[in-house]
């Protein structure tokens, strides 16, 4: 079983992700580790709720699930933040993730800008 993954498990089917926010970023994208957290970018500014809002749908389009299962539990003001992702299956998660992660910075995983592919295609 892994053991550095950038989240916890929450009931049989949540996982709690640890998350270092990038906000008013030039694109929003899930770009890699920061310590113990995953590392993402939005390009909403911090300002009125509109970074979190981005961070709940990027991580619901990251990991195919609906905003609505998709939950800040912690660190509304923070970079550092944590979000209750229900209704997973943490095999999957683990594989998104590492996508992600191993991309080297350069993933489009997750981009939710209009007019761009939010997932990769299907090998």
């Amino acid at each position: 079983m892994t053991t550095d993954d950038p989240f916890d498990l929450s009931g049989d089917d949540a996982i709690v992700l640890r998350l270092h926010v990038q906000p008013g970023a030039g694109r929003t994208a899930v770009v890699g580790r920061h310590g113990d957290a995953l590392k993402v970018r939005v390009a909403a500014a911090p300002e009125g709720g509109r970074a979190n809002a981005a961070v709940i749908s990027l991580v619901a389009t990251t990991l195919g699930v609906a905003e609505d299962q998709v939950s800040l539990t912690s660190g509304e003001s923070s970079r550092s933040k944590r979000v209750k992702v229900s209704g997973v299956d943490v095999d999957e998660v683990r594989r998104l993730l590492s996508e992600a992660s191993s991309s080297g910075g350069s993933s489009k995983i997750g981009n939710n800008r209009p007019g761009r592919n939010v997932r990769p295609p299907a090998h």
